[in-house]
């Protein structure tokens, strides 16, 4: 792993063997991962809500293949993926990846324990799953086994009977919107009462999309797979176009086997 940017004298400087970069030629820890992906400290007025996205992409756009990521990512991708969610309160994940993904409760890390406990957080982050339909398998570990309940982000008008099913599960149902649907800002907002101001969203594309259609996403965690796959894949936000595209700036950019993993925020700033 090397870090390209931001750029300093450890990131220009050549490494032993040749290669150029800070950190290059060896594996980041844990720990050098969580200062790098850290969250924004609270300000004056106490913390605010921070939303984060963590996609993958290829080189020609697909965010998929064969309808999921896996295939597109790899090991390092894999750890950073693991130390952005040990860093979150909660885990905003659209109810189609949920179906795709098989998605799991998130689990307890030993190598995470002390940084959670001194930041006030439970063992694991709670997965919150945003549906209009709750069309979800309540039978599932995410639902059964979950070190922390399972939140349901839906709409005020969501059928009763499987409002019923999600609460006899074990789920906590927030209503974060008028109708069928959920508003992302309303969501944002309610997770923030719930005490979960380190939000991380891992997609799908569509609920991506409704969330920067929306303009709550703070930041972007990219990581740029070195493949092509052609295809009709997903591209990582989906959904009806913004009227004026949203300026994002660079944070930061890690490198490993080709991979780039890039950090980009509203404004650029180093975090």
């Amino acid at each position: 792993m090397r870090r390209l940017f931001p750029v300093t004298d450890e990131t220009a400087a050549p490494a032993p063997g040749g290669a150029s970069g800070e950190g290059a030629g060896r594996e980041w820890s844990l720990e050098e991962l969580a200062a790098a992906y850290a969250y924004p400290e609270p300000g004056s007025r106490g913390p605010a809500p921070w939303l984060r996205a963590n996609m993958v992409s290829t080189l020609d756009g697909a965010a998929q293949h064969d309808g999921r990521s896996q295939p597109i990512s790899s090991a390092t991708d894999m750890r950073i993926f693991g130390t952005l969610r040990a860093l979150a309160d909660v885990v905003v994940v659209g109810a189609e990846t949920v179906r795709k993904e098989g998605y799991r409760p998130a689990r307890a890390r030993e190598d995470f324990a002390a940084m959670r406990e001194a930041a006030g957080q439970p063992p694991a982050p709670a997965i919150a799953v945003v549906t209009a339909g709750l069309d979800l398998d309540f039978s599932l570990p995410l639902f059964t086994s979950p070190l922390v309940p399972t939140l349901i982000l839906t709409g005020a008008s969501a059928a009763p009977d499987r409002v019923a099913a999600a609460e006899r599960a074990g789920a906590r149902v927030v209503t974060a919107g008028d109708g069928i649907g959920v508003d992302p800002a309303r969501a944002v907002r309610a997770l923030a009462d719930l005490g979960h101001t380190r939000l991380l969203t891992e997609g799908g594309p569509r609920l991506l999309g409704q969330i920067v259609a929306a303009g709550v996403l703070d930041e972007l965690c990219l990581t740029v797979a070195p493949m092509l796959t052609a295809g009709e894949a997903q591209r990582i936000a989906g959904g009806p176009a913004v009227t004026v595209p949203h300026r994002f700036g660079l944070v930061s950019m890690l490198e490993e086997d080709g991979f780039l993993f890039t950090r980009y925020g509203r404004t650029r700033q180093a975090y």
